[in-house]
């Protein structure tokens, strides 16, 4: 079954792409909570006008994730958890801890575009920034004991 997605959806696929998904999922899920329409030769022409007409506004949204790119440049965050004595983190970092010290910085971005491995000890790693469908910037994050 193919159908139009009207948001991004992480795994499967950004506004206005045409996807193929298995039928269940497409009618019991994407168009009952309204993330998905069917993919049928109407809402094709429909999508591609509105696309046409959302050309110049998408070509500045890219500018604008480009400047965020270019300012976060090669920025470490440094978040700081409580640890046991062999360096394991009680819990572990989460999305929101490093959109929060994102936010610290002076960078606004949602915790749900963020996406790293699992960080359950101190040390570093780095997580990618989804800024736009065509722009992804990787961060250091830096764990230590606090």
């Amino acid at each position: 079954m193919e159908v139009i997605l009207k948001q991004d959806i992480q795994g499967l696929g950004y506004k206005n792409d045409t996807v193929s998904v298995k039928p269940g999922y497409g009618r019991n899920y994407l168009i009952t909570q309204g993330f998905a329409i069917i993919a049928n030769e109407a809402n094709r022409k429909m999508i591609n006008e509105n696309i046409k007409q959302a050309a110049h506004k998408a070509e500045k949204l890219k500018k604008d994730a480009e400047e965020i790119a270019k300012a976060l440049g090669s920025l470490t965050l440094e978040i700081g958890t409580k640890a046991g004595e062999s360096g394991k983190i009680f819990g572990a970092i989460t999305t929101l801890q490093i959109a929060d010290a994102l936010k610290a910085k002076g960078f606004d971005i949602d915790r749900k575009k963020i996406s790293f491995n699992p960080i359950k000890e101190l040390g570093d790693y780095t997580a990618i920034v989804d800024l736009h469908r065509e722009v992804q910037h990787e961060i250091s994050i830096k764990v230590f004991a606090e």
